[in-house]
């Protein structure tokens, strides 16, 4: 038995499955509103119908009690003059009629118009009839083949003979102006839903571009192409992803862009030593004894320069990751970093002082960057020259410095310095790969905050850490 495979599913947008979902929620409350507006409405018809027939049947009684003809001020007994006084005094609508029943026969018909004429039905009389003859008022619902009545039959009864009113509602007219209002909203309530549509696809469209932008900057994001961003546009929960969406291919680019430089500068800068070790490895006389040991100590040489080049590639690398900052205290982060950098070689260090503020930072990583630039000072500078270290503060940034009495730095250098593998003059017996302040860079740019470098050539140099106090802190870009 083979296996069939599965066959995909028809794909839905969500912009068309909100527009249903929102046509489907207009459609459900004008439904429920439709309806529980007519079941209110048909109730108070129905309460009004009972009222009518409630207050006929109080008229009639009303005539029977008082025993006198309000016309004539003549006595009023019997039966049949009471029902035919009472149709002669009476008013009705289009819906409504009353006719006088004579021992179980019709006998009075009302000559006011306009007036629904129950006696033009046949199957309403046929039902009445046996009513008119008993003791008891009735009220009921009745239907014919031409329409719902709802009716009272009032008994008026006397020694000789019964007589009985009868008073109809033919509910179906009695409802035709609610039945056209429920009609026309209806009509209403599919138009609106017809015109919902429309306007639900305008109103998604629009909340959804973002969304579409987003889809294609993150289609046309390739190695090639990190520099797309999602524009970003008010300060809702859309605006909000994009936001997200765009520091996320920050650290992606940043990412791809420093594994690029990392394996141009390995493949760049170990080809030489490779380079080295593979030339003389191949001219190596092994019945040379010199010459063997000659080439192993050059060998050993360039691995261990291999190895040095390489963590500072590492280090390079980790120095870009993301920081974990934390409030520190600046004095005495420099009373620490004074305190290690004793131990990097036999300078007159000095103290200039320390900030009294609380940085937000990576105390590890600005040790880390502070410690490399006391290297730097250390291998720059003569043995028991002056090198200071200290830190201060604003309302918005923090400084840690390192100045020595070196040989300084040229004007037209201080910017090529910065970038790897590229040493100021006159380094070249100084040992290092040329990475150092490339890390310190890192370091610092992770903390939202720059490298400044001041120098004078036979002078010597001051190098300043200068990161924000607080997270989010003023553009690093700017002078503080």
């Amino acid at each position: 038995m083979s296996a069939q495979s599965a066959q995909p599913g028809v794909s839905v947008s969500i912009r068309t499955r909100i527009i249903v979902a929102m046509v489907l929620v207009a459609g459900a409350a004008l439904t429920v509103s439709g309806v529980l507006v007519s079941v209110l409405q048909q109730r108070a018809l129905d309460s009004r119908a009972v009222d009518n027939l409630q207050r006929s049947k109080a008229a009639l009684e009303h005539l029977i009690a008082a025993g006198t003809d309000p016309d004539t001020g003549g006595p009023l007994t019997d039966p049949s003059e009471i029902v035919r006084l009472h149709l002669s005094r009476a008013f009705w609508g289009a819906s409504t009629g009353e006719v006088g029943f004579v021992d179980g026969a019709l006998y009075w018909l009302p000559s006011q118009e306009p007036r629904l004429r129950p006696e033009d039905d046949a199957e309403l009389m046929a039902h009445v009839a046996p009513l008119t003859t008993g003791a008891d008022t009735v009220f009921e619902t009745h239907t014919t083949a031409t329409t719902t009545y709802r009716l009272v039959v009032v008994p008026v009864t006397g020694p000789t003979s019964t007589a009985a009113l009868v008073h109809a509602i033919d509910m179906r007219r009695y409802s035709a102006s609610f039945r056209s209002t429920m009609l026309l909203y209806a009509v209403s309530a599919g138009g609106t839903v017809a015109l919902v549509a429309p306007l639900a696809w305008f109103a998604v469209t629009r909340l959804l571009r973002p969304i579409g932008e987003l889809r294609r900057a993150t289609d046309s994001i390739g190695e090639a192409d990190l520099a797309t961003r999602v524009p970003v546009r008010g300060s809702d929960d859309l605006s909000a992803l994009a936001g997200a969406v765009n520091r996320m291919l920050d650290r992606v680019e940043r990412a791809v862009v420093a594994r690029r430089e990392l394996l141009d500068d390995v493949s760049h800068e170990l080809r030489t030593p490779i380079t080295v070790v593979r030339g003389h490895m191949e001219l190596l006389d092994p019945a040379d004894h010199a010459d063997v040991v000659d080439t192993r100590a050059l060998v050993i040489d360039e691995l261990d320069r291999m190895g040095a080049l390489v963590g500072d590639l590492l280090e390079l690398a980790r120095a870009s990751d993301a920081v974990d900052p934390a409030p520190v205290d600046l004095a005495a982060l420099t009373d620490r970093v004074l305190e290690k950098a004793r131990a990097l070689g036999g300078r007159d260090w000095a103290f200039d002082g320390a900030a009294r503020a609380t940085c937000w930072a990576d105390a590890a990583r600005i040790t880390q960057a502070w410690l490399q630039l006391a290297q730097n000072a250390v291998q720059y500078s003569k043995e028991g020259a002056v090198v200071g270290i200290g830190s201060s503060s604003d309302s918005e940034w923090a400084r840690m410095w390192v100045r020595d009495r070196g040989a300084g730095i040229a004007p037209q250098d201080i910017d090529r310095v910065r970038r790897r593998f590229v040493r100021g003059a006159g380094s070249e017996r100084v040992p290092g790969s040329g990475l150092g302040l490339s890390i310190v860079e890192s370091i610092v740019r992770a903390h939202g905050g720059r490298l400044d470098i001041e120098s004078t050539p036979g002078e010597g140099s001051t190098f300043t850490l200068v990161v924000p106090l607080r997270p989010g802190g003023a553009d690093p870009g700017g002078k503080p």
